[in-house]
């Protein structure tokens, strides 16, 4: 019993070592990403490729084996899943319809497009790439539902990446940098509802019947969020004694979105989607977002980089192999062009100057946190 509980203290030990670890090595390559102008988010995913088996486990003596145990591994992705989904209720509680409305026909036009242009070669490489593919860990992958992840993973644009750049680079008031948010906005909502199907696909595994449920058990969700939950948190926040007690209302929300997290993975869909929802259903009151929205959003940015880097130790760049290597330009080479083609065409169509045209199409090749959402998805 001794020996038992001291080895839990000796892993939750190296646990807390490796998470001081993370945050510090974040810290360090996102200044320096930012130093060279580039979104905070690279350097986080750069530092987990550098913590990894891709740099450090090349070392003698395998540091990164050292540093992060297989047994103590579980326990980082469970807190780097608090920062996701603190991070994604932050998204979805952010996500404005407003911007949409003034560029609603092209933003939508755009989207569509771009998306199924994107999609489409995704899935013509998933036909060239999956016999490759086709067992995963031991299990055999069916050629639908890699083809979908791979179409979907292919046409997402990163929503909060690109916000965030077009602030750092005022960039927002332009023509261009609100027409790309628009249609960001909208490829967002495409891309997490072909992200839910899949994961639905995915986890009913080929059983239709299962596939069904999943369905109307989303539906019926949904339909609780928007009119049960969505009344009762407008209540809630509205009475003067909530909105005096920070932090039980903050601890309430907090409850609230953990919980619609667990739902929608227990419906058979990413907790994402459960953090997103509840998020956008919440009230949009400024002193609500004030005394609310900032501290959650700063608990999660100090975890987020957690599951960036956790994702970032399960790639090896060196294992990939020529093959390897040739599938990943392949399908960033069909990505970026996919996502060029599909946005230049119809903007250069509804008037937009192919200098406008080229500039949306490379601000909507923005990728990066949702890309890693749907690979862990």
């Amino acid at each position: 019993m001794l020996t038992t509980a001291a080895s839990q203290d000796a892993r939750s030990a190296v646990q807390l070592a490796d998470i001081a670890v993370v945050l510090v090595t974040g810290l360090v390559l996102g200044r320096l990403a930012r130093w060279l102008r580039q979104p905070v988010v690279i350097g986080e995913i750069v530092a987990g490729i550098v913590l990894g088996p891709s740099l450090l486990g090349r070392l003698p003596g395998d540091p990164t084996q050292v540093l992060f145990p297989a047994d103590v591994r579980p326990l980082l992705s469970a807190v780097s899943q608090i920062g996701l989904v603190l991070f994604m209720f932050v998204v979805g509680w952010e996500f404005e319809k407003q911007l949409v409305r003034p560029h609603a026909g092209l933003a939508v036009q755009v989207s569509l497009l771009s998306v199924a242009v994107a999609f489409g070669m995704g899935v013509g490489l998933a036909a060239l790439i999956h016999p490759a593919h086709a067992t995963v860990a031991g299990r055999e992958i069916p050629f639908g539902a890699f083809a979908l992840f791979m179409g979907t993973a292919l046409s997402v644009t990163a929503f909060p990446v690109l916000a965030r750049i077009l602030t750092d680079r005022k960039l927002l008031s332009t023509r261009v940098g609100s027409l790309a948010l628009a249609c960001a906005a909208v490829d967002d909502v495409l891309a997490w509802y072909l992200l839910a199907f899949v994961s639905a696909l995915v986890k009913a595994d080929g059983d239709h019947m299962a596939l069904l449920r999943v369905g109307a058990l989303s539906l019926c969700y949904v339909a609780v969020m928007f009119f049960a939950v969505r009344p009762l948190l407008a209540r809630l926040v509205r009475r003067p004694a909530a909105l005096g007690d920070r932090a039980a209302l903050l601890t309430a929300v907090c409850a609230g979105v953990f919980l619609s997290a667990w739902v929608t993975s227990w419906i058979g869909l990413h907790a994402i989607f459960g953090a997103f929802l509840f998020g956008f259903v919440m009230p949009r009151e400024p002193d609500l977002a004030r005394k609310l929205r900032t501290p959650v959003e700063q608990i999660s940015r100090l975890f987020l980089p957690v599951f960036f880097i956790v994702t970032g130790l399960g790639v090896d760049l060196g294992a990939l192999g020529t093959g390897g290597y040739l599938m990943l330009v392949s399908a960033v080479g069909a990505a970026c062009a996919g996502k060029l083609i599909g946005t230049m065409i119809p903007a250069r169509l509804s008037g937009l100057s192919w200098t406008e045209a080229r500039d949306l199409g490379v601000l909507m090749n923005t990728r990066g946190l949702t890309e890693l959402v749907v690979l862990n998805a």
